[in-house]
């Protein structure tokens, strides 16, 4: 070390430090809000609408009783010319055991062929979730009693005529070898009764080791690596990336981010399984969902953008909308102009 700097005295060194280490992370921040707004920039190309193979994620109330034959009618003409194929319905949650509560999706089997019945070519998803050790005292997906359980309850929601399951289980540390335990034993119960297995993904790390760092500051991680995220994606028929609740202040970081988003999902998605984004279909306002920078409009533009640039010509893709008891009609106004009309 030079002379100067042994010159100091020791508060004047640990200023310099810590204006160093500020001036570094300034840089850093910066670098990457440029990097999102050249991803934001640009127009989506003509061709980046619906494949006809998008999804809705629904609430409780339609499997539990408090919904019926009118507002069946009422979600038949909602989705009628736009591209949503697949319903995720919430039949859960997961009890901590792996098991299932048949009182809490006592009209499932109606709601289905009520479906059926009301908007052919509509498939219904079991949407079954719970939180997961270690990072909550949840479902120990390592323990192979609640494993069997697990399975068990798959069998049991299919019984029921849903058309597959959609699990949703978080928070999933990038490289779990029990979560694709998971999955594995989910996928032989759905593939013996020719169902769909769909499972939501976290986001995407943007550079390669996030998710390490993500796992020291919150304790679980919010970002899956791409390596992980292809195997999961071997071992299931569809993926719902849940890219909200981004920490993104501002809409052109967020349409930026999600196009980024996409492109890695793309890239690490076979051709071979559904692809989807998900879009925020509901208001918040906290430090990591800006209900003012993550809107539908703005999810959809990152989604196009990112579609044209890596993979235009894929089939093999779509939106998944967030959430039903929180949609309004602007949202479906907006994802029928920006994306999900089914053009003629």
């Amino acid at each position: 070390m030079g002379a100067w700097w042994r010159g100091w005295s020791w508060w004047r060194r640990v200023l310099a430090v810590v204006v160093l280490v500020v001036v570094v992370v300034m840089v850093v921040v910066g670098v990457g809000v440029v990097g999102l707004l050249v991803e934001d920039a640009g127009t989506p190309a003509a061709g980046a609408h619906t494949r006809g193979r998008d999804a809705y994620w629904l609430g409780h109330a339609w499997v539990d009783g408090r919904k019926g034959e009118a507002d069946v009618a009422a979600l038949a003409k909602q989705l009628s010319g736009t591209g949503v194929r697949d319903l995720y319905v919430h039949t859960g949650p997961l009890s901590d055991d792996g098991g299932v509560r048949a009182e809490l999706f006592s009209r499932a089997g109606w709601f289905v062929a009520a479906v059926h019945r009301m908007a052919p070519g509509v498939r219904v998803q079991s949407w079954l979730g719970d939180v997961v050790a270690p990072a909550f005292d949840g479902l120990h997906m390592n323990d192979p009693a609640t494993r069997d359980r697990f399975a068990g309850s798959v069998a049991r929601v299919l019984e029921l005529g849903f058309d597959g399951v959609h699990l949703d289980l978080e928070p999933v540390r990038s490289g779990s070898p029990d979560y694709l335990t998971m999955l594995d034993r989910a996928r032989a119960v759905t593939s013996a009764r020719h169902a769909l297995l769909s499972v939501s993904t976290p986001q995407l790390e943007p550079l390669p080791g996030v998710h390490h760092v993500g796992a020291v500051l919150t304790g679980n991680g919010k970002y899956w690596s791409r390596g992980y995220f292809a195997d999961v994606a071997r071992r299931v028929d569809q993926l719902a990336v849940m890219s909200y609740d981004t920490w993104m202040p501002w809409r052109p970081l967020y349409s930026g981010y999600v196009a980024e988003q996409t492109a890695l999902a793309l890239e690490a998605a076979p051709a071979t399984v559904d692809l989807l984004m998900g879009v925020p279909a509901y208001w918040a306002d906290d430090y990591g969902h800006h209900g003012n920078a993550e809107t539908v409009p703005a999810a959809l533009r990152g989604i196009r953008l990112g579609l044209g640039r890596t993979a235009p010509g894929r089939e093999s893709f779509g939106v998944a909308m967030y959430v039903d008891f929180t949609a309004t009609s602007q949202n479906w106004s907006d994802y029928r102009r920006d994306w999900g009309a089914v053009r003629g």
